[in-house]
């Protein structure tokens, strides 16, 4: 029993997130992070219903879902994260943490909106990753220390972009779309 009905939770975001990293031998590692017992990415979250999502524990989770929903959506996120965590090393990338969003159709859970873009997920460059400090990426860090840097409330109105802003973000997202491109991968092995 899920301990509440489908239509009383309209979506879920699990958040999946890889073991922390130290060093270049600890991401090729990261291969075996799913074959270790023990080791496994963090999973937590909800979408609020109004402003940012908000991260919760996997007890508070099962406590709001009820413990087989979120076995469910535990083994669904394990399962994407590990397949996208797999492609991106392939193509030289780390999928340092994604999100995914499941919702209910026909009283399944069904996964629902945007999965492994640069908008849902942070990918790090494989061979340019330094531990112990922020990493070049392909996803919206870039945006969002622009924003930071001009100490934006994070309320509306959000502040104009300049066009290099724009630009520079544009070609992040291009990137992490042609790594995960199949041209990309084959060049690779």
């Amino acid at each position: 029993d899920s301990g509440c009905a489908p239509e009383e939770i309209d979506y879920v975001n699990a958040h999946a997130t890889s073991t922390p990293i130290g060093d270049a031998s600890e991401i090729k590692a990261l291969k075996a992070v799913f074959n270790t017992p023990g080791a496994r990415p963090a999973i937590s979250g909800t979408k609020a219903l109004t402003g940012h999502d908000e991260n919760i524990s996997r007890a508070e989770l099962a406590n709001r879902a009820g413990r087989e929903l979120a076995q469910t959506l535990e083994r669904l996120s394990l399962t994407l994260y590990r397949f996208g965590a797999e492609r991106a090393l392939e193509r030289g990338l780390i999928l340092a943490d994604t999100k995914f969003e499941f919702g209910w159709h026909d009283g399944d859970v069904i996964l629902i909106d945007e999965v492994m873009t640069p908008d849902s997920s942070r990918f790090w460059d494989l061979e340019q990753y330094r531990p112990g400090g922020p990493q070049p990426s392909f996803d919206k860090q870039y945006l969002r220390d622009y924003l930071e840097h001009l100490g934006w409330n994070k309320q509306p109105p959000a502040p104009p972009l300049p066009d290099e802003v724009v630009a520079g973000t544009s070609a992040r997202y291009l990137e992490a779309l042609h790594r995960f491109s199949v041209s990309y991968a084959r060049g690779r092995v």
